[in-house]
């Protein structure tokens, strides 16, 4: 559980990372890496077959260039700054046996809630951040500090362990306390590839990863510190038993698990390369230099190819099979649904992901044989797999289901998105639910309740 050794740390705390003459600026627009960002992500807008300049995501390079500028500030900001303007002076014990206050008293801040981006794919992850030290010198830290700090290394291209050592070793080095201890809860959405989405029902959409880095009286991961530490997260329902090994060369990021990357596209491939460099880093940095495979590898999943054609041909061949067969009693029409079928989509604000579960309700005609969850889950597939938004995700696939079913349908999304998360929202756990109304559902309030009574608990579908 050591922290990060010494070395070029202690130059980039005082100094901050050389953006080689990159000054900061506010995200209104005239930064000089801004221009670059958005004709890279035209680049890449253009290799997945869109139109550039369609109603939607003309303003894309624009709003991506914010978002990655954004997500990554921690390279213009010092941690030192943050440290030196907080310290409070505390006395500790006076003339009694033990440890409290400002000498010795263990601290514990829990339940940090950061957002970074995955070195390896570029994609948004979520961190869960708890931070403790033991004061020395009859002086302590405000507590907001701890947030600030770990915030300005989770601004940046990140691997969690890391970030747990560069955490640690900022609060160390700033504070000088007699030791600093950090754990990370961190989640990396999973996404499954197109072909896969069909044929893997139980994919799992997170990966999660559970770090940590300790210096001073936390350097031995069995001191009893550390145990009083743990103890008092475990309070919070936290399941510390798993802690990742510092120093594992095991990658978290769910890229890595590709069993091969198709040859990219090599304008696609320079423009992440321009993105990054734009961003202060260095593509041939060992860690970078498979990443603008790795996400062009990915972003092509949302390819915009003619699903439609195909999803035609699909329901043609599904509609003559749903065709009764023999003699069936013929009575009044039944509710049928099917819930929580999961998707994956890609905002096309925004190039970051969102995902979720689909519900659909539809009354079964007379005689009719309801249809099977198969297929319903392939057309949330079809529709998924673009850049989307998430209204018009929900009104696609009402349609096409009605086209199925009959007029009688309703459709409810609902979704996570990673804009809500890695824009300066960070808005953790909020979710976003859109509503599509056919037919009987449009005018019978009874109708639309029933269904949406029908509806699991948020929590119980995973979101």
């Amino acid at each position: 559980m050591g922290a990060l050794d010494e070395g070029h740390f202690n130059a980039e705390l005082e100094n901050g990372v050389n953006l080689e003459g990159c000054v900061e600026l506010g995200l209104e627009g005239g930064e000089p890496e801004t221009p670059a960002i958005e004709d890279a992500v035209r680049v890449l807008l253009q290799g997945l077959g869109e139109d550039i300049n369609r109603e939607g995501i003309r303003k894309t390079p624009l709003r991506v260039a914010k978002a990655l500028r954004e997500g990554t500030r921690g390279y213009r900001e010092k941690a030192k700054d943050v440290v030196h303007s907080a310290l409070f002076p505390e006395v500790g014990l006076d003339n009694k046996i033990g440890h409290a206050g400002g000498a010795g008293g263990l601290v514990i801040v829990r339940d940090l809630d950061l957002f970074s981006y995955c070195e390896s794919c570029l994609l948004p992850f979520h961190i869960k951040c708890h931070v403790g030290y033991v004061p020395s010198g009859q002086r302590v830290v405000g507590l907001s500090k701890f947030s600030r700090v770990a915030d300005v290394f989770a601004k940046r291209l990140q691997d969690p362990q890391r970030l747990a050592n560069e955490v640690c070793k900022a609060l160390q080095h700033g504070i000088k306390p007699a030791g600093v201890a950090v754990v990370l809860q961190c989640s990396h959405i999973h996404f499954p590839k197109f072909e896969s989405a069909f044929l893997d029902s139980n994919h799992e959409g997170w990966i999660k990863l559970l770090v940590s880095s300790g210096s001073g009286v936390f350097e031995d991961g069995k001191a009893d510190v550390w145990a009083d530490f743990l103890s008092l997260l475990r309070f919070r329902g936290i399941n510390t038993v798993n802690i990742h090994a510092n120093g594992s060369d095991q990658c978290w990021c769910p890229s890595h698990s590709f069993t091969k990357i198709a040859p990219a596209n090599s304008a696609m491939m320079s423009a992440v390369a321009s993105i990054l460099r734009s961003l202060g880093e260095d593509p041939s940095r060992k860690e970078l230099i498979g990443t603008p495979a790795r996400f062009v590898t990915w972003l092509m999943n949302f390819q915009n190819c003619n699903l439609e054609m195909k999803l035609n041909g699909l329901v043609r061949n599904q509609r003559d099979s749903m065709k009764p067969d023999g003699d069936i009693s013929f009575g009044e029409e039944h509710f049928c649904s099917e819930l929580n079928l999961p998707f994956w989509s890609q905002c096309e604000h925004h190039l970051l992901p969102f995902h979720g579960v689909v519900h659909i309700g539809y009354y079964c005609a007379a005689g009719g044989v309801p249809i099977g969850r198969s297929l319903l889950q392939s057309i949330v597939h079809f529709y998924g797999f673009k850049l989307q938004v998430q209204e018009r995700l929900t009104r696609q696939i009402a349609e096409t289901a009605s086209s199925l079913l009959g007029e009688d349908v309703m459709v409810v999304v609902e979704a996570n998105h990673t804009c809500m998360i890695s824009r300066g929202i960070e808005k953790s756990g909020s979710n976003t639910a859109t509503i599509a109304v056919l037919g009987q559902f449009s005018t019978d309030s009874t109708a639309r309740a029933k269904f949406l009574h029908s509806i699991p608990n948020s929590c119980q579908s995973g979101l």
